[in-house]
């Protein structure tokens, strides 16, 4: 059975409650939550052996997360325990014109100062088949930047499936290290490339003339910008790009593309209203996608599933998206009424 593992940070996420501004009331909503992370639990609860490898503090909140992760059945036995904190996002939930916000306290963490030379890949890669790791691993700190190039290396050297979300995070890349720079060498062991037109732009230096943030997106641009990446990284087998088109906080059109190298395959489009929650749409799709190219096997079916599956997160609070694959599979077969099921 194939095994897949997911490498990155396990934080603390603390909420101001409903849609509050932060500290409006004295009191945070703590979960927990994370890019790669988010991931695991996807495939986890779509039935795939998921596990999770990262380096969490050894303390009553690092044992707090790894029974989190074990809830949704996914593998921790390749966590790294170690002295140090964890670390924490603070999120506000935006409202119609207020977007949400999030503020990183992640400087020290625990896997922002573990040893890069201490990760022992041939008992972390021992039966993984695929491994997904995004761009935010490497924008930590100098040693997860080391440790993330040397997993992705690690892993073709053992013929592993390489997925990377690029996932460019400007508050994050702070130690003095050009994003470009390292996510391209990341990229040229890399098999699928999980992206959006930012992420392109700022992670590979790649152009794009659609815009987000107008509104409007024209799939020929992004056609062209998936054949300039496979065309810079020729390993790149496929790459799938989201395409949000943000109204307002509350109201998202949402879909994907994908460029297998021979077909350019558009989605479904989502008409989202009344977002409940959209961090870790992206992760939630990312998952559906590994799910949808390993179980369903059509490009086409897999980015539908994946569209849906995303779409889904966003009507649940927290991090993790907490569907199955049936409600997904009902979504993509164009399901979408609402009504009370009983």
């Amino acid at each position: 059975m194939s095994k897949f593992l997911t490498f990155g940070e396990l934080m603390l996420r603390l909420k101001s409650p409903g849609r509050e501004r932060l500290m409006q009331s004295p009191s945070l909503e703590a979960t927990f939550g994370g890019g790669e992370a988010n991931v695991a639990v996807s495939l986890a609860n779509y039935g795939l052996d998921a596990e999770f490898l990262s380096v969490i503090p050894s303390n009553s909140i690092g044992d707090a997360a790894i029974g989190e992760l074990r809830r949704f059945n996914v593998g921790t036995d390749k966590i790294i325990r170690t002295d140090g904190r964890m670390g924490i996002y603070y999120l506000e939930t935006g409202a119609n014109q207020r977007a949400s916000k999030v503020i990183y306290d992640r400087a020290y963490s625990a896997i922002s100062m573990f040893d890069p030379e201490k990760y022992d890949w041939d008992r972390i890669y021992n039966n993984v088949t695929w491994l997904h790791i995004s761009g935010i691993t490497p924008a930590i700190s100098e040693q997860t930047k080391d440790a993330s190039i040397a997993s992705v290396k690690e892993a073709k050297k053992r013929g592993i499936t390489v997925s990377i979300d690029l996932n460019y995070r400007k508050n994050l890349w702070k130690y003095g290290v050009d994003a470009k720079e390292v996510m391209s060498v990341m990229t040229e062991y890399a098999d699928i490339i999980i992206a959006n037109e930012e992420d392109c732009q700022k992670s590979l230096g790649l152009e794009c003339k659609s815009n987000v943030e107008g509104g409007k997106l024209d799939n020929e641009d992004y056609r062209k910008l998936s054949n300039s990446l496979l065309e810079k990284f020729p390993n790149v087998k496929k790459v799938a790009i989201t395409l949000r088109e943000s109204k307002s906080a509350d109201i998202n059109f949402w879909a994907a593309a994908l460029n297998n190298g021979t077909d350019f395959i558009v989605s479904r489009k989502y008409e989202m209203y009344d977002i409940v929650d959209r961090v870790g749409g992206g992760d939630s799709f990312a998952g559906g996608l590994i799910y949808g190219l390993n179980v369903l096997g059509d490009d086409k079916e897999a980015l539908e599933f994946a569209v849906a599956a995303s779409c889904l997160k966003h009507t649940i609070d927290g991090d993790f998206n907490r569907v199955t694959v049936d409600e997904v599979l009902k979504l993509a077969k164009g399901d979408g009424s609402g009504r009370v099921q009983r």
